[in-house]
């Protein structure tokens, strides 16, 4: 008989679910969208009902009836966006948005962090002091929402809370609890140093489980609704960014998964947790025995949408005519122009940055704009910027794992051949693109059918993952990005000297 699988991605601007085969092969998909709320500067939250609603819907519609019929459907597991917090009552009622990784309210006390006790808190939990974290969060609520800090039930993440309203236990795996910051390494429990920063107790968090613990018994309201069988076995899974490695076979040592969605990442695993003395790295968990190091950018493909919607006009206009795609008519017009895109050159930072700077407070540029530019130039640079992002961030991962010998490329940027291009010139590698885009899910997938017993190893994503496209460094190319990189690289330097100064001024006119 065979054997079905679903994937769920708890994403950051919708939640992706899929229906896979034992080969690894995509039967069904379906991808629920919702808003991230940003009202004002700094601000950014999610509705956290609204996506237990998201996830609902995107079950019910992979869920085949004639699979589960035939009890066919041996797991659900789970990937989901880290870093979010959510204030619940004793009731289980959220008391606050979702505040996702991308609200920087937090910013001044992650930045005095920094000066006292945070590289002590980062070498033991991995996760660098940044806005994004949940440390940084519940020290920001406990000074500018006593209120609502003190009338907190539990703290929780948004797969927690999902988990929350399908099985009624607050329950947090290794891999989401190692992106809060009050997570320790070394001893899989939260870190009492990280906890009293954070002034609150364990057991305001969370109980911490492994990423193949197997639930059962879901909510039958919710598994009526779904369509599916209270019965059927659960997975919590991971992190998306560490099962996004799993999912594009980026498990092996030396091997590298580049993901770009609406943020993006650089990561590979290694066998045990492992910092930077710099503070440029995270190092999350995938299982005890698999840790995935990088760093992790802000501005992916909402900088893409930023393009197309304020500056792109015209293309969103063609795009209505032609019935063709605007973000290719953009990719297209932006592959008219030669690399480095005539001197100019864009810094991606239009919502702060993590790595490799960390800097909430940084802010975006176009520089060495001159006459003889035109839009499409200023489309190629917004392109070529996000990834000479990545490439920064690239050299602070080589700093502790040496070049990597292969990259593999995932994420809805992976679907363009213009990026991907650009990334293997401006990388100077090779660039493989595995044949799942959606490699969060099957990355669940995999650990979710590692977890009941269907896999003997992770490793057997090898024979799930096929190359269906690889990009070769072009040698004119190259050239032309290792004279702009260093470039890129001074510029970045010499614009953080200023971060500050201009956010303050856009905060005090805002």
């Amino acid at each position: 008989m065979s054997k079905y699988s679903i994937g769920v991605d708890i994403g950051t601007t919708s939640t992706k679910a899929v229906l896979f085969t034992e080969s690894g092969e995509s039967v069904h998909q379906a991808t629920i969208e919702y808003p991230l709320l940003t009202p004002v500067p700094k601000v950014a939250v999610q509705d956290p009902d609204e996506i237990v609603e998201a996830v609902v819907t995107a079950i019910k519609r992979v869920a085949e009836e004639q699979i589960l019929e035939q009890n066919e459907l041996s797991v659900i597991s789970f990937s989901s966006a880290m870093h979010s917090i959510i204030v619940v009552d004793k009731e289980g009622q959220p008391l606050t948005p979702s505040i996702t990784w991308a609200d920087q309210r937090s910013e001044p006390y992650a930045k005095a962090l920094k000066s006292t006790n945070g590289q002590s808190i980062y070498e033991k939990t991995g996760t660098p002091i940044h806005p994004m974290s949940p440390l940084s969060k519940l020290i920001w609520l406990r000074e500018e929402e006593s209120a609502v800090f003190e009338q907190a039930y539990k703290f929780v993440g948004i797969k927690e809370y999902v988990f929350y309203r399908l099985f009624d236990r607050y329950v947090i795996d290794y891999s989401v609890a190692s992106a809060t910051g009050l997570f320790n390494m070394f001893t899989l429990d939260w870190d009492s140093e990280a906890l009293e920063t954070a002034g609150i107790s364990s057991g305001k968090l969370s109980e911490i489980v492994p990423t193949t613990e197997i639930f059962k018994g879901v909510n039958k309201q919710l598994a009526e609704r779904m369509g599916i069988d209270p019965k059927i076995p659960v997975v919590i899974g991971a992190n998306d960014g560490c099962l996004a490695n799993l999912g594009v076979n980026a498990i092996d040592k030396g091997t590298v998964a580049v993901t770009i969605g609406t943020s993006g990442a650089i990561r590979t695993v290694v066998d045990e947790p492992v910092t930077d003395p710099d503070g440029r790295i995270f190092c999350y968990a995938l299982t005890d025995q698999h840790w995935v190091i990088g760093g992790p950018v802000n501005n992916g493909g909402m900088i893409l949408r930023w393009l197309r919607d304020e500056l792109c006009v015209k293309e969103i206009d063609e795009s209505k005519e032609t019935g063709i795609e605007a973000y290719d008519l953009i990719t297209e017009k932006a592959a008219t122009i030669r690399p480095g895109s005539n001197g100019l050159l864009f810094h991606p930072y239009l919502s702060g940055e993590r790595a490799p700077s960390w800097n909430a407070n940084a802010r975006g540029s176009f520089y060495g704009l001159a006459l003889h530019h035109k839009r499409e130039h200023m489309m190629r640079a917004v392109l070529e910027g996000i990834n000479l992002n990545l490439y920064m961030v690239m050299k602070a991962l080589e700093d502790i794992i040496g070049r990597p010998a292969k990259i593999h490329a995932t994420g809805g940027f992976a679907q363009s051949e213009v990026w991907r291009q650009m990334l293997a010139d401006i990388f100077n590698q090779e660039v493989h693109i595995p044949q799942t885009v959606e490699s969060a899910c099957l990355g669940a997938s995999v650990l979710g059918r590692f977890a009941v017993g269907e896999l003997k190893s992770l490793s057997a994503i090898e024979d799930l993952v096929k190359t269906e496209t690889i990009n070769k460094p072009e040698v004119e190319a190259v050239s032309i990005y290792e004279e702009l990189i260093p470039i890129y690289s001074r510029l970045s330097r010499i614009f953080e000297q200023e971060y500050d100064a201009i956010s303050d001024f856009q905060t005090k006119y805002k």
